[in-house]
């Protein structure tokens, strides 16, 4: 089944200059595997297209369950050279839970509404 990423991990996220940086966390082991499968870094290139015009970095933590994502040229320039209203890889986070994957219909799902 396919359902959206804030059913089953959280997400953080900051900025560097032109750089986001997102951290996405599962909540148990099993989760960690599918996450691993399922969002590569072509996944969520496509999935920022048009806000992300760089490379994507992906780095695996296994010991916290979490897969950090580097997103190159994703801020315009930068705070200080952009003319977005919100510029800052902050609000990114909820941007990357709203991806949609496919897990098992088994998996434990968090009942989140995204408003």
């Amino acid at each position: 089944m396919k359902i959206q990423l804030v059913k089953i991990a959280h997400a953080r996220s900051g900025d560097k200059g032109d750089k986001t940086d997102l951290s996405l966390f599962a909540y148990d082991a099993q989760t960690y595997e599918i996450l691993k499968r399922e969002v590569g870094t072509e996944r969520v290139a496509a999935h920022f297209k048009g806000i992300a015009a760089g490379a994507v970095q992906r780095y695996e933590l296994d010991n916290l369950w979490a897969l950090k994502f580097v997103l190159h040229q994703a801020l315009d320039g930068g705070a200080a050279r952009s003319l977005r209203s919100d510029n800052l890889g902050k609000s990114l986070a909820a941007g990357l839970l709203r991806m949609e994957i496919e897990v098992p219909e088994d998996l434990p799902i968090r009942h989140v509404q995204i408003v």
